[in-house]
């Protein structure tokens, strides 16, 4: 056991560390964490601990659909690419010589942690303002606006958007003469150029079709997920927490155990720590080393449980979206979920952040599945929940173009660009008037 060198600076740096991490600490930063960067620290936690053994996990053989179905799913997670350069640290270099001022880089920070793996923020401002407060953040809606424009100025250019759109806005340059023809094209043609409609976008800009082709041209150079190719590499892949499958009593979930490296204490090192052979000062070494090990033990199994524990709630609420489809999430708030769980909201935000599931209607962030509870809704839920209506209430001969829904909406006093109903449009899993027209023939 050459490996267990003991001196009083070696003693001292990990009873510093133990200080740094305390139990408690160490269960939130576990619980947080989303599967692909847990998977990297535990590793490394190994590596710096040889009371801690982390070793890739045997399959999950409890019943879940077919062996087919199995096997595919591991392929297909097999076959995803490697992780890239982290984004955290790409962020955390700028910062360095940014010079923000007046607690912006703590927003900045924040909203980093925030990011989906596409690096958009997904989240509306009334909910990123909510985890703020619960995350002690100061400034409200100015402080917010202020850490999201510093965002949205780093490399790469499109981290912090709202959706692809609005990635390829952020990459536009202000000072060239084509940025608002550019703009113009991204806000309000994306559809029209989707079915290459060409000569009636051109006609509408009053542009020469060859200059549209022109600046097509230049917005095929930018890159609508800009996170992804984060360094000329990869971007961390997917890897689904959670599992919801159909079962003859009903929908299972599950959090599947191979989803992570399994973790535990070395029995070497535990015997060694009791053996009274051994120096005084290394047994109590060996000691600190057991304690972090089996926190980080506890605290693994503790995330597994409790994001097992919200995503049965989140799932008995949002039954009818797994029945039909994205259209229907029911209004669910992270405060419901954890009343009923006797759990604090910010355990909900934190069992939630970073963590995908996978639905018979794909993989999507645990956290897309809350949606504002009515009588305490946002405005963006009321419109999307009108904009629903209006689509399911058209004439199935001749469906509702977006601009006629605009128009609709705003005799009701609904002021919305057709950008934003075509937005919520593709959320809700409704195709385009074009499409609905031809399927109904």
């Amino acid at each position: 056991m050459a490996r267990i060198g003991m001196n009083a600076g070696m003693e001292l740096r990990v009873e510093q560390q133990m200080l740094l991490q305390p139990r408690m600490l160490q269960s939130i930063q576990v619980l947080q964490m989303p599967t692909w960067e847990l998977d990297g620290w535990l590793f490394e936690q190994a590596e710096g601990n040889e009371a801690l053994l982390v070793e890739a996990a045997p399959p999950d053989l409890s019943p879940r659909g077919t062996r087919e179905d199995s096997e595919a799913h591991d392929e297909m997670l097999r076959n995803q690419p490697a992780p890239g350069r982290s984004l955290h640290g790409m962020v955390a270099e700028q910062l360095a010589t940014a010079g923000l001022e007046g607690g912006v880089e703590e927003w900045v920070r924040f909203l980093v942690d925030c990011l989906d793996p596409r690096g958009f923020l997904s989240a509306d401002d009334g909910e990123l303002l909510a985890l703020a407060q619960e995350a002690g953040l100061e400034g409200g809606e100015a402080q917010l606006a202020r850490g999201l424009a510093a965002l949205q100025g780093l490399e790469p250019r499109g981290v912090g958007a709202r959706g692809a759109i609005e990635a390829l806005l952020l990459q536009l340059d202000p000072a060239d003469p084509d940025y608002g023809s550019l703009c113009r094209l991204l806000e309000e043609f994306v559809e029209e150029l989707a079915k290459n409609h060409m000569p009636q976008v051109a006609r509408a800009m009053g542009l020469e079709l060859a200059d549209l082709e022109r600046l097509l041209a230049l917005l095929a150079e930018l890159d609508p997920a800009p996170v992804a190719t984060l360094a000329g590499e990869c971007a961390p892949a997917i890897v689904p927490d959670v599992l919801v499958e159909r079962s003859p009593e009903g929908w299972e979930v599950s959090v599947p155990r191979s989803r992570l490296p399994a973790v535990s204490v070395d029995p070497e090192v535990r015997s060694l720590a009791r053996d009274q052979r051994q120096d005084s000062a290394v047994r109590r070494y060996l000691r600190g080393r057991l304690d972090q090990a089996r926190w980080i033990v506890e605290a693994v199994a503790q995330r597994r449980a409790t994001l097992l524990r919200v995503a049965r709630a989140v799932f008995v609420h949002q039954r009818p979206f797994l029945e039909e489809g994205p259209g229907h999430l029911t209004p669910l708030t992270m405060g419901q979920i954890a009343d009923e769980l006797s759990l604090h909201v910010s355990t909900i935000s934190r069992a939630v952040a970073g963590k995908y599931a996978q639905t018979p209607w794909g993989v999507l962030p645990l956290r897309r599945l809350f949606q504002s509870a009515a009588g305490g809704e946002s405005a963006r839920d009321d419109v999307r929940r009108r904009v629903r209506a209006l689509f399911e209430a058209e004439d199935k001969g001749r469906p509702l173009s977006d601009d006629e829904l605009v128009g609709l909406l705003a005799q009701e006093g609904v002021k919305v660009a057709r950008r934003t109903v075509a937005k919520y449009r593709a959320e809700l899993g409704i195709p385009s008037s074009y499409r609905r027209r031809r399927f109904s023939e």
